[in-house]
């Protein structure tokens, strides 16, 4: 009897597996050939690897996620009394803790893990992908410290078990993870032993670029954080180069790169992926140095790339970048007098938040802070002042934190709101600033100085603003020696020096034209109408009246077009979900006529 069951369902699993990969597929016989297994009591290896079989095509191929939880957990509970079974009890606890992390049950996954990573010490593949997997999590919970240790574990794993190319990724997670957790002392001698091992790898040549790439990243990464625009210029051009090379058709897939030891089969993202995130790091160099121009043209080709990766496998990743290139494209659109450009792009980035609610609940006060920029563009100072409030309330990052704090500053001196202004001043205090970011350090110099100047204390705002112009200069931030160098040319002018005034604004308008920011030469060529006029110069005097002329008809037509669209009730959203627009926002592509 029990060799014609046997032979029973040894005919289904084929059957099943015959379905599975015919041309086209038949799912549904597959599924039932797999669950008429169960009639002939299988012995439990195979009543194992079923369950997981079920559980994993009815995760692909159907909506009966329920069905297919149930077959996995079966899967994960009969295979752990099983020895030697480690393929199917270790995948069955990756899908399954996966599956529950998806429906929002991480309280569920990590025990699974737990118990995995406990019982694949013998295995180098699963433990080091087990521990990827669990570190993850701790890290999307924000628990760092737990997520960093456990790096920490299978970086000493990998080193003992000879998987030294894993042994690298892992230490180059546990970086990015103390980047993101703003530890920077701690994590300059973890990226300093990171860049030696790969300096002196003498391995796999394909994986030895592989991990520059990583490891220039976060170098990157790490200089743009602290506000180094000038000092990151050699690393980024590094990085251009290293990405280059990883992308050229000589180039092995990533499965190759990996290698064969069972140890070192991993890769951080696809070199696809690398390639857009790449663009962004550039687009956010660009941003910081004031080079607008840059910015936009990156951001495209980047936006571009994600459309194309987006066709053949919908990442959630990609959505990330997706997102990130957004918010900086809109600031360089208001940098540039481009509120309709950036009015639709916004409404882009809060449809695809939208559509993915984790994405919406970690870059909130983000879209918060972009529409008080917003706002504060439009003068509608109300719903600026709202937008921040919203961004600060909902947010514990110290940068953005800060920067939603210096332009609510801005608020309450075009406002004059001294109070309001006054109770902010310590959380803006350049001396004593939460964040370690050498540009926002400058800018709060700059808004000090602006009180200064509101206040006409010119002397003490002359002080404030030299400082600025020392830090912005010290690392090539543009656009912040533009701000400055037109307000230290309006200050001069109201204390009547016309020649010191003039060697201001002229550098300034320069500089500015080169961003270009728009409101900035819409300021610097008011003044230098009235430094002609003063010097009688009738000839230079009338073209930059006209120059003045053109910004403010340009920003003028700009401005009435933003507050005529749906997308403008954007700025009176501060919680629960979006304000229904009108229109569906065009994608930027075709904005941009690509």
């Amino acid at each position: 009897m029990a060799s014609s069951q046997d032979a029973w369902y040894l005919s289904l699993l084929g059957l099943a597996e015959n379905f599975r990969t015919s041309s086209p597929p038949n799912i549904k016989l597959c599924i039932q050939c797999l669950q008429a297994v169960f009639h002939f009591k299988p012995p439990p290896r195979v009543e194992a690897r079923t369950h997981l079989q079920l559980g994993n095509i009815l995760l692909t191929h159907t909506k009966n996620v329920d069905l297919a939880r149930s077959h996995l957990e079966q899967a994960w509970l009969l295979s752990q009394i099983i020895n030697a079974f480690d393929d199917v009890k270790f995948e069955a606890a990756s899908v399954l803790a996966e599956l529950y992390e998806q429906q929002n049950q991480s309280n569920l996954s990590k025990p699974i893990l737990r118990k995995a990573i406990e019982l694949s010490q013998h295995s180098i593949y699963w433990h080091c992908r087990l521990i990827f997997q669990l570190a993850q999590i701790h890290a999307t919970e924000k628990d760092y410290e737990l997520a960093s240790s456990l790096l920490g574990v299978g970086v000493d794993y990998a080193h003992i078990s000879q998987a030294h190319y894993t042994r690298v990724l892992f230490l180059l997670s546990r970086c990015m993870l103390m980047l993101i957790d703003k530890k920077f002392l701690e994590v300059l001698p973890l990226l300093n032993q990171a860049g030696h091992l790969v300096d002196n790898w003498t391995g796999n040549q394909h994986q030895k670029e592989y991990l520059k790439v990583y490891f220039l990243v976060l170098q990157v990464c790490h200089y743009l954080m602290a506000g180094q625009v000038k000092s990151v210029k050699p690393c980024l051009k590094q990085l251009q180069q290293s990405i280059q090379t990883i992308m050229m058709p000589s180039w092995p897939t990533d499965d190759v790169v990996s290698g064969a030891n069972p140890g070192d089969m991993f890769i951080w993202m696809p070199k696809e992926h690398l390639y857009v995130l790449v663009y962004l790091v550039t687009v956010m160099h660009s941003m910081q140095a004031g080079y607008m121009d840059k910015a936009q043209k990156y951001t495209e080709k980047a936006l571009m790339q994600i459309e194309k990766l987006k066709i053949v496998d919908n990442k959630p990743i990609l959505s990330v970048f997706q997102l990130m290139l957004l918010e900086h494209i809109v600031m360089c659109r208001l940098v540039m007098g481009n509120k309709t450009l950036a009015l639709q792009e916004m409404a882009q980035a809060c449809s695809l938040c939208e559509s993915q609610p984790k994405l919406l609940q970690s870059h909130r006060p983000q879209l918060h802070t972009l529409l008080g920029l917003y706002a504060m563009s439009m003068n509608c100072m109300e719903a600026a002042e709202g937008q921040f409030m919203a961004a600060l309330r909902l947010s514990q990052e110290r940068d953005l934190w800060t920067f939603a704090n210096l332009n609510l500053g801005i608020v309450y001196l075009r406002g004059k709101r001294e109070m309001e202004f006054s109770n902010l001043l310590e959380r803006i205090n350049p001396e004593t600033l939460p964040s370690h970011s050498h540009s926002l350090r400058a800018a709060a110099y700059y808004v000090q100085g602006l009180q200064s100047f509101f206040l006409a204390r010119y002397n003490e705002a002359k002080r404030y603003l030299r400082e600025t112009l020392k830090m912005a200069n010290a690392e090539d931030s543009n656009r912040l020696t533009s701000c400055t160098l037109v307000l230290l040319g309006h200050i001069f002018l109201s204390l009547g020096n016309s020649q010191e005034s003039m060697n201001m604004v002229t550098p300034a308008m320069q500089l500015a034209s080169k961003i270009p920011d728009v409101h900035v030469q819409l300021w610097a060529s008011a003044i230098l109408k009235d430094l002609y006029r003063m010097c009688g110069d009738p000839v230079r005097e009338n073209e930059a009246y006209q120059m003045h002329c053109n910004f403010s008809q340009m920003l003028l037509k700009d401005h009435f077009q933003s507050s005529q669209m749906a997308e403008h009730n954007l700025i009176f959203w501060l919680e629960g979900s979006f304000p229904l627009l009108a229109t569906n926002p065009p994608s930027t592509s075709t904005q941009l006529g690509i």
